[in-house]
């Protein structure tokens, strides 16, 4: 039986992983799982007693992202490497088909080769990454940040491949989608708005 989390001020049942109401989208206590709405009240104030401050939820700004996006580029090139060594200009393109610099043929082949590890391997490095319980890219991690739903809960593959596809949007329109990230009221880039994302820290 999964543990059940219930939302203080609407009652409705939530998983224990998520962190705002799904119905309502109030911020959820870290009440025990199994408790029922009535037991998970808050407790009344009594004056003069001690009254714990919630801490409010911090969003990823613009710069610690690019940060962020260019430590994972690093990672995702950085893997991709020992294949361009191999079908690159220094691999097969360059030492096969006795031509002085390389058959022509060869360096357009392996550079298509690089090219599609790259897309490839992003895509799924970022969604199995946001999927997974991380919740967040190695340069997220680094910076203390997660990428959730609207409501705080973990995305799914589905929606991770569809965030970072959408990126290709955000930098096709001259990256003011990325831009839109410094100017928004959660920090949400196109990209983000478009699969119902945010990237909390």
């Amino acid at each position: 039986m999964n543990p059940t989390l219930y939302c203080n001020k609407c009652g409705a049942a939530n998983s224990a992983e998520a962190q705002f109401c799904s119905r309502c989208g109030s911020a959820l206590n870290p009440v025990s799982a199994g408790l029922s709405p009535a037991a998970a009240a808050p407790t009344p104030v009594v004056a003069g007693s001690y009254n714990p401050v919630v801490a409010t939820v911090g969003y990823g700004g613009f710069w610690i992202r690019v940060v962020a996006f260019i430590i994972d580029g690093i990672i995702v090139r950085a893997a991709a490497w020992p294949v361009s060594i191999i079908f690159g200009l220094g691999g097969l393109a360059g030492t096969l088909g006795g031509f002085p610099h390389g058959a022509p043929g060869l360096h357009l082949f392996g550079s298509g080769v690089v090219l599609i590890v790259v897309v490839f391997g992003s895509w799924l490095y970022e969604a199995f990454m946001l999927s997974s319980p991380y919740q967040a890219t190695l340069g997220k991690m680094i910076f203390g940040m997660k990428v959730t739903d609207l409501y705080g809960n973990r995305v799914s593959f589905a929606r991770a491949t569809g965030r970072h596809f959408a990126k290709w949007l955000s930098g096709m329109i001259l990256c003011i989608g990325y831009i839109m990230v410094a100017f928004t009221e959660r920090n949400q880039g196109l990209h983000d708005i478009l699969a119902g994302t945010l990237v909390r820290r």
